[in-house]
């Protein structure tokens, strides 16, 4: 099979394809032949070395990804804890945060980290809803509780998160408010956000308040701006601020809360979202796809930023 793989750190130049042995899989690993890998930001800062989260290269990027099985647990114990066959069309986010290896042809990954496509989407689309999707409704389900009629605020809604996070928000019955650039309103008002506030116009802080939740995918100064406009009792959920001790305390001490998404595979939630897709509640943007070769150029495209939606390489 072939994988992209890299022996340094540095730019997009440095993701080479190789051939390598097929992964073995685990007794309780599904051997998946991949169709579509999602592409994330995270893995572009994992290859130019600022974000040391699965070490020194040589390393495989990737965590999305969409395929079919090839090989499958047999055993009766096993069966029941995964009813994955061979032949069926699966995706999931494996193993984050340790390495998945994702960016490859064959893909061996724990069985209860995947769960079968919808068959409306397709792989490409299906590749591109894990990360995204398993970030939003953990902050907005698990950490967050939003029921219906909260009042959401959601940080960078044009994004993959972003965009993602709007849909399970309405779906759970929020009122959704979303910033984003001017360029983006009418593509996040096509995910049924009620208000958008163009961040490059107006101060959000001027323009919102009684905030119940704040889903932020900015990070920087957005986050600590954020508490003026939160509810006695509202809750802050980042996606992608560091820890910082000194503003959890003032959002402890100014009667808020504040919590880091530190995501995870969680098949619960993956049924979760495939139900939301099924009822045509959610879908998920590609702004573009890239042949699994020029891997390089998806790169050079995330590492441009401001995507709208995700970017996806197909194998």
């Amino acid at each position: 099979m072939r994988v992209i793989t890299q022996q340094t750190l540095g730019g997009p130049e440095v993701l080479t394809i190789v051939d390598a042995p097929e992964p073995r899989p685990l007794p309780t690993d599904v051997l998946v032949r991949v169709k579509a890998i999602g592409l994330n930001p995270l893995e572009a800062r994992l290859r130019a070395g600022e974000f040391p989260l699965i070490g020194r290269p040589p390393f495989i990027l990737g965590w999305d990804i969409s395929g079919v099985v090839e090989e499958a647990p047999q055993t009766q114990t096993q069966t029941q804890t995964s009813p994955l066959r061979p032949g069926d069309e699966v995706f999931g986010m494996p193993l984050f945060p340790r390495a998945a290896n994702a960016y490859a042809e064959v893909v061996s990954a724990p069985a209860l980290h995947l769960v079968r496509k919808p068959a409306s989407l397709s792989h490409v689309e299906a590749a591109a809803l894990p990360v995204v999707g398993l970030t939003a409704w953990q902050g907005l389900v698990d950490l967050g509780g939003v029921t219906e009629g909260d009042r959401v605020l959601v940080h960078g809604s044009g994004g993959g998160v972003g965009h993602v996070a709007v849909q399970i928000a309405k779906a759970l019955g929020a009122h959704v408010i979303a910033t984003a650039g001017a360029s983006k309103r009418k593509f996040v008002e096509g995910f049924g956000a009620d208000e958008v506030i163009d961040y490059t116009a107006v101060d959000f802080t001027e323009a919102v308040r009684d905030i119940d939740l704040v889903l932020d995918t900015v990070g920087g100064d957005t986050v600590e701006r954020s508490l003026q406009v939160l509810r006695p009792g509202g809750h802050l959920v980042t996606a992608v601020a560091e820890e910082d001790m000194e503003l959890v305390a003032r959002y402890e001490a100014a009667g808020m809360r504040f919590s880091g998404i530190a995501v995870g595979p969680d098949p619960v939630a993956l049924r979760g979202l495939v139900e939301l897709v099924e009822q045509g509640r959610l879908r998920v943007h590609v702004q573009e796809t890239f042949p699994f070769d020029r891997v390089a150029d998806a790169h050079r495209l995330l590492d441009a930023g401001h995507l709208q939606g995700k970017l996806v390489l197909t194998v």
